[in-house]
């Protein structure tokens, strides 16, 4: 038994989530370029890492944001230990809305 266990995920099989960061370097530039039902590659920090997340990349490998660190507290620990999710764009808000909102994606737990 671990000494410090993540919390196991919750009993869903998917879930919707919204991705922060998006506004560094030139993530927007990507943003951009992402449509509804786009799929997306979800990558966890290393172990180790503090207040680890897990990325959210496009296709091309380029870095969109990351997933809540609420959502991450459980969800790295899964993937580390080898948990599968894959993740598709849900929806793209225009600019004006507040970029913590603006991208919003849906993750698939088990796939």
């Amino acid at each position: 038994m671990r000494e410090h266990a993540a919390p196991p995920p919750p009993h869903v099989d998917r879930f919707r989530s919204e991705v922060y960061g998006t506004v560094f370097g030139r993530r927007m530039d990507v943003v951009h370029r992402l449509r509804a039902g786009d799929a997306l590659i979800l990558v966890p920090d290393p172990p180790g890492t503090d207040n680890p997340a897990v990325w959210v990349h496009a296709t091309g490998g380029d870095v969109v944001g990351h997933l809540p660190y609420t959502v991450s507290l459980w969800l790295v620990p899964w993937m580390l230990d080898g948990g599968r999710c894959r993740g598709e764009i849900e929806r793209i808000e225009p600019d004006d809305v507040a970029s913590w909102k603006r991208v919003i994606v849906r993750v698939e737990l088990g796939m």
